[in-house]
C-alpha cells in the first residue's frame, strides 16, 4: 500500500491539515491508520491531480535522459550552486557562472574548480562575446519593484531591476532557451503587473514563454515544503517546432527521515557539522514542544511570555516555537535557522538544524562544502534552489534540447576565448564604476 499521512497529503495538494481531516471524517476519501499515523491509501486518492501524477510518474524513465551533444550554459545569480549543480547533473555544461556574494563564489570555486566563476555585479558584465555560442541561460533573479510608466510595460520597464540584467544577458547572448526562477509570490506581485511586465519583456526579446508553473519541491524528491515559480522561454525561430514537457513527480513524498538517515537520496546518516545554538531560556521553552508541535502545545503562561506581543495578533502564528516532525517534510528553510517567527527546531533534539542538515533538506550532496562564516553558510543554503528540483527541471530541459537538435542540428561551440573576454569586460566595468 502506498500510504500518505494527512499532513503530507495537505502539503502535496496545497491545502490545510483541517481540510484533509474533514475529507477523512466525511468519508470523501477512505482513511486508514499506519503505525499510529492517520492517513490514506494513495490508490483511493486518484481524483486529486497531484496524487494521480505520482501514480503515473515517469521519473525513472526521465532520470535516464542524456544530452545528444554538449549543451553550453550560463547561469546568473548562481548563489551556492543549487540550480547550477542540478542542471549539471542533468547534463548541462556550464561555461560561466556569475554571482555577487563573495562567500557564495568561494563555495562554487571550492566544489567545482573547473567552473568559470565570475564574481561581481551583473550590471557591469558585457555578455556579447558569448553571442551564438551558448545554448541555455538561467538565473534566479531577485524580485524588486518594477516600473509601469511605459505604455508597452516591456523590456524598458524592467530597467533598474535584476530581471532587466537577466533579460539583457538574453538579448546579448541569444540562447536557444532561457529559464528564470523566482518565488511563488511573483505571480501576484503588484496585483500581477510584475509578471505581465516580464511577459511583455520576454516577447520583445523574441522569445515564446511557456506557461509559467509553480513547482512544489516535495513532488521532486525534496524533503521540504518549498515552492518555486519557473519561467521557461524558447526563441521564436525554434518555439513552433518543439514542446517543453514539465518533469514528472517522484512516486512519493520524502520526509526529514529521508533527509537525516540512510534513504533513497542519501546512502548514510547525516554527518555531524557545525550549527547554531539556542539561548538557555529559549531552549527550556522549546523542550516542552513535541514533534510537529508549536506554541499551542505550551502551557498558556509560558506561551504568552515567549510570544510577547505576537500572542495578541491574529492568524495561526504556527511558525512560533515550531518543532519539525521526522515523518513530514521540513517547512521552507529560511536564511537563519533560529528566527522566532519561523522556528525550525530539530525534531529529536532541542536545537536549530545544523548546517549539514540544512544542506540535506535542500538535497545538496554531503561532499558539497560551504564557505564563509556559519551565518553565511546558512544564508547560502536557505537561498538555494533545491538541487533535486533543479535536476528534475534540468532533465526536462535536456529532453527539450534533444528535440531541438533533431530539428536544428548544430555543433557545440568552443567558448574559451569568449568567456575570457566576458570576464575581462567585467573587471574593466568594475574599475570604471
Amino acid at each position: 500500500m502506498m500510504f500518505i499521512s494527512e499532513n503530507n497529503l495537505a502539503a502535496l495538494v496545497g491545502t490545510s491539515n483541517h481540510t484533509v481531516r474533514r475529507w477523512a471524517a466525511s468519508g470523501k476519501f477512505p482513511s486508514c491508520n499506519q503505525n499510529g499515523t492517520l492517513g490514506f491509501n494513495m490508490k483511493y486518492l486518484m481524483d486529486l491531480p497531484e496524487v494521480k501524477a505520482m501514480f503515473e510518474s515517469r521519473w525513472d524513465e526521465e532520470s535516464g535522459v542524456v544530452p545528444v551533444r554538449r549543451y553550453n550554459s550560463v547561469e546568473l545569480f548562481a548563489g551556492a550552486g543549487g540550480m547550477a549543480l542540478g542542471m549539471s547533473l542533468a547534463g548541462f555544461h556550464h561555461v560561466l557562472l556569475n554571482e555577487f556574494d563573495a562567500s557564495a563564489c568561494q563555495t562554487l570555486r571550492v566544489n567545482r574548480p573547473d567552473w568559470n566563476v565570475l564574481e561581481g555585479d551583473v550590471r557591469h558584465v558585457d555578455f556579447t562575446p558569448l553571442r551564438g555560442k551558448v545554448d541555455f541561460l538561467s538565473g534566479g533573479f531577485p524580485c524588486q519593484a518594477f516600473s509601469y510608466a511605459g505604455k508597452g510595460a516591456g523590456f524598458n520597464d524592467t530597467r533598474g531591476t535584476l530581471f532587466f540584467d537577466l533579460a539583457r544577458a538574453v538579448k546579448e547572448i541569444q540562447p536557444k532557451v532561457f529559464l528564470g526562477e523566482n518565488v511563488k509570490g511573483l505571480l501576484s506581485h503588484e496585483h500581477g503587473h510584475t509578471l505581465e511586465t516580464i511577459r511583455h519583456a520576454i516577447s520583445e526579446l523574441g522569445y515564446t514563454l511557456v506557461e509559467p508553473h509553480v513547482l512544489k519541491a516535495i513532488m521532486y524528491q525534496v524533503p521540504q515544503k518549498r515552492e518555486r515559480l519557473i519561467l521557461i522561454a524558447i526563441r521564436n525561430d525554434i518555439a513552433p517546432h518543439v514542446r517543453f514537457h514539465w518533469p514528472s513527480p517522484y512516486q512519493r513524498v520524502l520526509t526529514l527521515r529521508d533527509a537525516f538517515f540512510k534513504s533513497v537520496i542519501y546512502n548514510s546518516d547525516v554527518p555531524h557539522s557545525e550549527g547554531a545554538k539556542y539561548p538557555e531560556k529559549k531552549q527550556r521553552v522549546l523542550e516542552l514542544v513535541p514533534q510537529g508541535g508549536d506554541w499551542r502545545n505550551l502551557p498558556e503562561d509560558i506561551a504568552k511570555e515567549y510570544m510577547g506581543g505576537s500572542w495578541f495578533l491574529g492568524g495561526g502564528k504556527t511558525g512560533m516555537a515550531r518543532r519539525l516532525s521526522l515523518d513530514e517534510p521540513s517547512l521552507t528553510l529560511t536564511c537563519s535557522p533560529g528566527q522566532k517567527q519561523t522556528e525550525r527546531c530539530h525534531p529529536l533534539e532541542t536545537r536549530p538544524l545544523s548546517v549539514r542538515e540544512y544542506a540535506r533538506i535542500q538535497t545538496f550532496p554531503d561532499d558539497w562544502q560551504f564557505e564563509g562564516t556559519m551565518s553565511e553558510k546558512y544564508k547560502q543554503i536557505g537561498n538555494a534552489v533545491p538541487v533535486n528540483l533543479a535536476w528534475a527541471v534540468g532533465r526536462s530541459l535536456i529532453r527539450l534540447f534533444n528535440d531541438i537538435e533533431s530539428v536544428f542540428p548544430s555543433e557545440s561551440a568552443d567558448c574559451k576565448n569568449a568567456v575570457q573576454a566576458v570576464m575581462e569586460s567585467e573587471h574593466s566595468g568594475m574599475n570604471q564604476g
